[in-house]
C-alpha cells in the first residue's frame, strides 16, 4: 500500500535524468520534504525528487540501485530507483522511522523508531516486518555489522547502545555510553563500533568482541566553547585510517585516527553540521550542514574544504551512490 493520496505527492521536480551516470550523492532535506541529488563531477545539484513529510535517514542498497528513505512524518520507509529517480514502492505502518540501516546482502533492513522506542526489521523483497525489538527511550542511531550478524542502535535518553543478535531478534547486551547518543558507525572489518554523544560532546570506541567501551574520543575546538561541541554523524574510511565526526553547532569536522583516537584536525564546514557520507572510493566527504541549507565537500586526500552546494532546507542525512 502507498501513502495516501495528498499526504505526500512523489515525482520529479526537474528534467528526466541522464541515462549515463555519474557518482552521486542524495541528500534529504528535512523541511522541504525533498532529496536533493547532487552529481559529484559537476559539484552541483542536478535533481530533486518530492518525498514524504521530515524525511530524515536514507541508505542505498549494496550494489547502489534502490536507495531507501525515512520519512519519520509519514510513518513510512520510501523505496526509490536510484537511477531513474522514481518511486517504487513503501513500507508503510513503520512508526516514526528516523535512520535505517541494510544489511551487506540488501536482503534486510532496519530501522530505529523513535516513537515507539523500537527496532523494525524488514524483509526487503516481501515488505514483511520480521520483527519488533523493544529497546531504550527515543533510538535514533542504527548500524548493521558487515557480517550482517549484529544490529546496534543508539537510544537518546536511555544514554545506551543495544546490540541485537539479527537471528534472534533479542537483544544480547546493552553498552553505557555518554549522554544523548546520536550515531552508530561500524569499521569496515566490524572489530569497532563507534558511537556519538552529543551532549556528552564525546565518542565511544567500543571492541565489538568484548562489548567494553576501549577508548572515549574528546575534542577542543580553539575558540569554540565546550557546549556547542555537539557530535553527531560519524564516517570512517575503509581503509581503517581515519575517522570523520560531524560536530554540529561547533560547524566543523573533526579528522581522527581511528587507531590512536587522537584528532588530527578540525575542518570548518557550515552551519550545524549534522551527519556526513563518504563516496564509495572514499576520495570525497559530504557534510549536511541543517543550518545553512547547504552542504561542503571535503577532499579526503588534502583534508581541505572544496565547495559549499545548496540544497534544501534543513539538509538531514546523505548517501552517495557509485
Amino acid at each position: 500500500m502507498r501513502i495516501q493520496a495528498g499526504l505526500v505527492a512523489l515525482g520529479l521536480l526537474t528534467c528526466a535524468p541522464s541515462t549515463i551516470k555519474a557518482h552521486e550523492v542524495f541528500v534529504s532535506n528535512e523541511q522541504d520534504n525533498t532529496i536533493s541529488v547532487i552529481n559529484i563531477d559537476k559539484m552541483e545539484v542536478v535533481h530533486t525528487l518530492r518525498v514524504g513529510q521530515r524525511p530524515r535517514g536514507l541508505k542505498l542498497s549494496p550494489d547502489g540501485k534502490k536507495l531507501f528513505l525515512c520519512a519519520s512524518d509519514s510513518n513510512a520507509i520510501q523505496e526509490f530507483d536510484a537511477h531513474t529517480y522514481e518511486h517504487v514502492r513503501d513500507f508503510d505502518n513503520i512508526d516514526d522511522p528516523e535512520q535505517l540501516a541494510v544489511a551487506s546482502d540488501g536482503l534486510r533492513l532496519y530501522t530505529a523508531n523513535e516513537d515507539s522506542a523500537a527496532v523494525t526489521a524488514i524483509d526487503v523483497q516481501t515488505r514483511e516486518v520480521l520483527g519488533r525489538v523493544d529497546v531504550g527511550v527515543e533510538p535514533e542511531g542504527i548500524a548493521v555489522s558487515p557480517d550482517g550478524k549484529i544490529v546496534a542502535v543508539t537510544s537518546e535518553t536511555s544514554n545506551m547502545v543495544h546490540l541485537i543478535d539479527a537471528a534472534t531478534l533479542k537483544i544480547a547486551d546493552n553498552v553505557l555510553v555518554g549522554a544523548r547518543p546520536r550515531h552508530a558507525e561500524f569499521s569496515a572489518d566490524g572489530k569497532k563500533l563507534w558511537v556519538s554523544s552529543e551532549i556528552a560532546g564525546t565518542v565511544s570506541v567500543i571492541d565489538v568482541a568484548t562489548r567494553a567501551i576501549e577508548r572515549t574520543v574528546t575534542f577542543e575546538v580553539p575558540g569554540v566553547t565546550k557546549n556547542l561541541i555537539t557530535p553527531v554523524g560519524i564516517r570512517l574510511t575503509k581503509d581503517g585510517k581515519n575517522a570523520f565526526v560531524a560536530l554540529g553547532s561547533a560547524n566543523r569536522v573533526a579528522v581522527v585516527d581511528a587507531q590512536s583516537g587522537v584528532v588530527k584536525k578540525y575542518i570548518l564546514v557550515g552551519i550545524r553540521v549534522w551527519h556526513l557520507e563518504l563516496t564509495r572510493d572514499d576520495k570525497l566527504l559530504v557534510t549536511t550542514n541543517g543550518g545553512s541549507n547547504d552542504v561542503t565537500m571535503i577532499d579526503v586526500a588534502s583534508l581541505s574544504a572544496v565547495k559549499s552546494i545548496r540544497v534544501g532546507r534543513y539538509p538531514w542525512g546523505a548517501a552517495a551512490r557509485p
